[in-house]
């Protein structure tokens, strides 16, 4: 299934009314199963669904590291996709008793949990190793946009980037869901058995409490988001010890959370 489609659109501008076309990011529903069991349907764009499924198993906490996942396989479905995955039998029984109905889940973290303690759930706290120039996150932020080619083409997706300390872009993940994004990057990462301390994360969208928890489950210390934080982003990132950047903007950013990680 392709990232996008082209259909015909009426377009007006300047009172005049035109035909032409247009690119439309592709989101379909993608049900996750783990040894046969069904565990969750999310709307994603259908690519890269194998680092999805691997990254969204790493910070949902349904197994432990990537050894943990036996086989994966991406399947058609009528009106979507399925990523059929076979995990080990500890942690296969652990999910089975502790399923959550997270049906239709792709914004927000805490929708499905039953109680207010399963869905605030904190993550250990992250090492202190990293130090980050401001001028590396201004260079990575300068050239997010230019490693999005599905944003380009439709105008309608989220990325989440991998940056070196310099603040190059090493490896990038798009999707029309922000936590979408970040869960295929880090399934990518975890495949490559990356280092947390030589890098950060540099997300399109707004960070959320989800956004920092599923940063900090992977050991990841600094996280920078274009947009704004919220109120439990920032205490979720005050409580595990990682540097939050927020508004990251051309010539600007701001830091919400243990500066000491960011250099001049």
């Amino acid at each position: 299934m392709n990232q996008a489609r082209q259909v015909t659109v009426n377009n007006w501008q300047a009172d005049a009314i035109s035909r032409g076309d247009d690119h439309i990011a592709t989101e379909c529903p993608v049900a996750l199963t783990y040894n046969r069991l069904s565990h969750v349907v999310m709307m994603v764009t259908p690519d890269d669904l194998e680092d999805f499924a691997l990254g969204f198993s790493l910070t949902e906490g349904i197994i432990a590291s990537p050894n943990d996942l036996l086989s994966a396989r991406v399947l058609p479905r009528e009106g979507g996709m399925e990523v059929a995955m076979t995990i080990t039998e500890p942690w296969f029984d652990q999910l089975a008793t502790q399923r959550r109905n997270l049906v239709g889940r792709t914004g927000c973290g805490l929708c499905g949990a039953e109680r207010i303690e399963q869905a605030l759930r904190y993550p250990d706290p992250v090492t202190d190793s990293l130090r980050v120039s401001h001028t590396a996150i201004q260079a990575a932020l300068a050239d997010l946009q230019q490693n999005q080619p599905l944003q380009a083409l439709t105008g309608a997706s989220h990325g989440a980037a991998w940056c070196s300390l310099q603040g190059e872009i090493l490896l990038l993940r798009e999707d029309v869901g922000r936590h979408n994004a970040l869960d295929k990057l880090l399934g990518a990462l975890a495949k490559r058995a990356f280092d947390p301390a030589s890098g950060f994360l540099l997300i399109s969208s707004r960070a959320s409490y989800e956004m920092v928890f599923k940063a900090a489950t992977m050991g990841v210390q600094l996280l920078v988001a274009v947009s704004a934080p919220t109120t439990l982003a920032i205490e979720f990132a005050e409580r595990c010890g990682l540097s939050l950047v927020g508004f990251a903007r051309p010539g600007r950013h701001n830091v919400y959370s243990f500066e000491q990680r960011i250099t001049a």
